[in-house]
């Protein structure tokens, strides 16, 4: 038997409102100690790794909302395998904030250590595009979206999701270049995610439902 996806949706959105907290939290710790004499603005200065993998985690872990959110409107039933596969991609989503911690440690380290933590990073990363991506996969084969959901649109959610993973890739790729610049093109990826494009909330909603109000 399946029953309908709100506890899967509840759960779901409080450990994404816990990995946002705990990163916050985070910051908090690690901010800039001063030594005597030395000014703010230089430890400032000095901390910035940390901001720098803070704010692309969060926007990460954010984009990853949408998409879990936008995907999940969708689904109006659930079995054990898609409870399971959100499990799991929710234990990599728990992660982040582990792997973003380790990343701003060794933004200026040695070339290994970089390479080792921007490798956890992406695995991270890419755990979560895997089991989003098996989760949408299986409940698109086992029946469990809403019956009028046109076939296009689900192709074109799929092709959107499956497309994620190929840009972190590409974005790790440039870790052997330099650190710097692979977060940035994170960013940029992030950024890109962040535009309209298939199963996301159409733009007008809000004013919509004012209007009818």
């Amino acid at each position: 038997m399946t029953r309908d996806a709100t506890r899967v949706e509840a759960i779901s959105d409080g450990i994404f409102a816990v990995v946002l907290t705990v990163m916050a939290v985070e910051l908090l710790q690690n901010g800039p100690a001063r030594a005597s004499g030395k000014a703010l603005l230089d430890a400032l200065t000095q901390a910035w790794p940390s901001y720098l993998a803070y704010v692309i985690t969060f926007l990460i872990v954010g984009t990853i909302w949408l998409a879990h959110h936008n995907m999940w409107r969708y689904v109006v039933r659930v079995d054990q395998v898609l409870l399971m596969l959100n499990l799991l991609m929710l234990l990599f989503v728990a992660a982040i904030p582990f792997t973003a911690d380790l990343l701003s440690d060794n933004l200026r380290a040695g070339a290994t250590e970089q390479r080792l933590t921007a490798a956890l990073y992406l695995g991270t990363l890419l755990g979560e595009s895997l089991f989003l991506n098996l989760s949408w996969w299986w409940a698109r084969r086992r029946g469990l979206l809403h019956p009028d959901l046109d076939p296009r649109l689900s192709r074109a959610v799929a092709l959107r999701l499956l497309i994620r993973p190929f840009f972190f890739v590409i974005a790790f790729a440039f870790v052997f270049v330099d650190p710097i610049l692979s977060l940035l093109l994170y960013l940029g990826l992030i950024v890109l995610f962040l535009f309209h494009g298939p199963g996301n909330l159409p733009r007008s909603a809000g004013r919509e439902a004012d209007r009818r109000g």
